[in-house]
């Protein structure tokens, strides 16, 4: 098997049944977002796995642009590349949202997103008509007290919501903590998809796999004959790469990889030349093919800092408690984000599948200040996940 590689989980015609122009710009934008956030994470990492939800950023930044004004609503709306307060925007993105429970035969995605709302808290009528049509979403009211240590309090709602526990909002674990919380943004989906060709558990068997910085390992590889759609490109830098797309049933879901066709080339010179129009280009060249496909059997989960990619996005006036304007949620002006995490889990097997993420955003609270707890998690849109895989899974 030749050297680490890049998978894409992508959703065909997720924005099926938009203006034409605009449905085609609005896939560029989120496939490039998701190259760049998968860029971004993947960086720092020194060629360790990375899952990612391009959606768990994109989704978050997109209900908060109802609440957002001033810069710090054009900051959000320049990173996204666009504004949901535009009618034509929002009514493509309604519709990519409603496909996305609709993905198809053989594919189940749930996707839900709930503001909770401490009672007694005033929130602006139009916001909440506004999420309320976002992304299946929906108001319900909660206790929501929040302790001083709120940011290991949501790491850890991240992690049981990551692991399929369902606690039924992120309620505060201990009876009056420093603050109240009035309101926690909450959105969640899994994914699950069969192959439509399934490979079979006997074929597999423990085979080389080269990873980063060319350390080989054996690892669990999955075999089997079949009909794919493939293609050999070049990248601008004149890397050789191999693509293949494997995909699921029901064909609305399919796995796209990116190889380095020479094994001596790292994937670290093929990533910084990924972009949205190339791998458009790429998937509308490829070819169908019988050939020998050997996929890594592998489970990846982790989670990395969300704030300090936004920042470098230029995301800054929602982090900062003097610039921060989110006066479209309730009127108030002291409404900022203090952290945001994302955290991701993605099994491949022979049958298909699963996923799923949670990202959460969220301020702080202290012995002297209220708190206002934002915490969101999303999952996935248009490019689901981008895996970097470079060691198996124990």
């Amino acid at each position: 098997m030749g050297p680490a590689l890049v998978t894409l989980l992508l959703l065909h015609s997720c924005l099926h049944g938009g203006q034409g122009d605009l449905r085609e710009d609005l896939t560029l934008l989120k496939t490039e977002l998701a190259i760049r956030l998968y860029q971004d994470a993947a960086a720092p990492r020194n060629g360790t796995n990375v899952v990612i939800s391009p959606a768990g950023v994109s989704l978050p930044l997109e209900i908060l642009q109802f609440g957002a004004q001033g810069n710090t609503g054009r900051q959000l709306a320049q990173v996204l590349g666009y504004t949901v307060h535009d009618r034509r925007v929002k009514e493509v993105l309604r519709t990519a949202y409603t496909t996305l429970l609709n993905s198809g035969q053989g594919t189940r995605m749930e996707l839900a997103c709930t503001l909770f709302v401490q009672a007694g808290t005033p929130l602006s009528p139009c916001f909440v008509e506004q999420i309320s049509r976002w992304a299946n979403s929906s108001v319900e009211p909660a206790h929501l007290s929040e302790p001083s240590g709120t940011s290991m309090q949501a790491k850890g709602w991240a992690s049981r919501k990551i692991a399929g526990d369902n606690p039924g909002g992120p309620t505060g674990e201990h009876g009056g903590g420093a603050g109240l919380a009035q309101l926690a943004l909450v959105s969640t989906m899994s994914f699950q998809s069969t192959w439509r060709q399934r490979f079979s558990s006997r074929d597999t068997q423990l085979l080389p796999f080269t990873g980063a910085q060319g350390l080989v390992l054996q690892v669990p590889m999955m075999y089997q004959m079949a009909e794919v759609n493939y293609g050999q490109f070049q990248d601008p830098a004149g890397h050789q790469v191999r693509v293949l797309e494997l995909p699921y049933l029901g064909s609305t879901v399919s796995l796209l990889l990116v190889l380095p066709r020479d094994k001596d080339t790292p994937l670290s010179l093929i990533e910084p030349h990924l972009t949205a129009s190339i791998l458009h280009v790429w998937t509308s060249s490829l070819r169908r093919a019988r050939m020998d496909v050997f996929l890594p059997r592998f489970r990846i989960q982790n989670h990395f800092n969300l704030k300090s990619i936004l920042n470098s996005w230029g995301v800054t006036n929602l982090f900062d408690p003097l610039k921060a304007n989110l006066k479209g949620i309730s009127g108030q002006d002291d409404f900022y984000v203090s952290e945001a995490i994302h955290k991701a889990k993605i099994e491949v097997s022979e049958e298909g599948t699963e996923a799923s993420t949670a990202a959460g955003m969220f301020r702080k609270g202290s012995a002297s200040t209220q708190s206002h707890c934002l915490p969101l998690s999303a999952l996935v849109t248009f490019i689901q996940f981008n895996l970097h895989i470079s060691k198996p899974s124990h």
